[in-house]
């Protein structure tokens, strides 16, 4: 051998395997193999001082303190039904919680969309002033380019009001074919 004195050998007593990259255990202090480093692999008598696991709530992701001879499960059950801030059966908060103002209209949305004309609260699809029949004031509102009697009298056909992909450039066709 060149470098007799390089390396340590396993201090399991089944391998005794020469390392040159011997791991010390931070518990017993002796060297161990990397197949032996682990507490589990070499049955480490101080492993309960450094193994030490801490159970963390799945609800609220906080740590659970857990004495010794304790169950981890039986205490973080009792975190749960006690301390925990993120319980299931405690009262949520209600997230689609703007109701369209449509008369016949029962969509809730989570973010409030309110005519500037009216100022009514309205669904997505009631959005528009043309879409929930806005009244500002006493005079109903015109399609643009039209007095108020042809905006009452026309009507957009089926097409116009459907939502695909694509929906904005169908309209935008429609009102080019109408004006020209």
């Amino acid at each position: 051998m060149e470098f007799p004195d390089l390396g340590k050998h396993c201090s399991e007593k089944t391998c005794k395997q020469l390392d040159f990259l011997p791991v010390k255990c931070d518990a017993c202090k002796q060297d161990f193999c990397k197949d032996h480093f682990t507490y589990a692999a070499h049955k480490c008598p101080f492993a309960f001082q450094k193994d030490v696991h801490v159970p963390v709530c799945p609800l609220c992701n906080t740590p659970i303190p857990v004495k010794k001879g304790q169950i981890p499960d039986v205490v973080v059950g009792d975190h749960i039904d006690r301390d925990c801030d993120s319980h299931p059966g405690k009262k949520k908060e209600k997230i689609f919680t703007y109701r369209c103002s449509k008369e016949g209209c029962k969509k809730k949305e989570m973010l409030q969309m309110s005519c500037a004309q009216c100022h009514g609260n309205f669904c997505i699809q009631h959005r528009h002033p043309l879409d929930h029949s806005c009244r500002h004031g006493s005079r109903p509102t015109i399609k643009a380019g039209c007095s108020p009697v042809t905006a009452s009298e026309s009507k957009p056909s089926g097409d116009f009001l459907t939502l695909a992909p694509g929906g904005l450039s169908q309209r935008l066709r429609y009102w080019f074919t109408r004006l020209m």
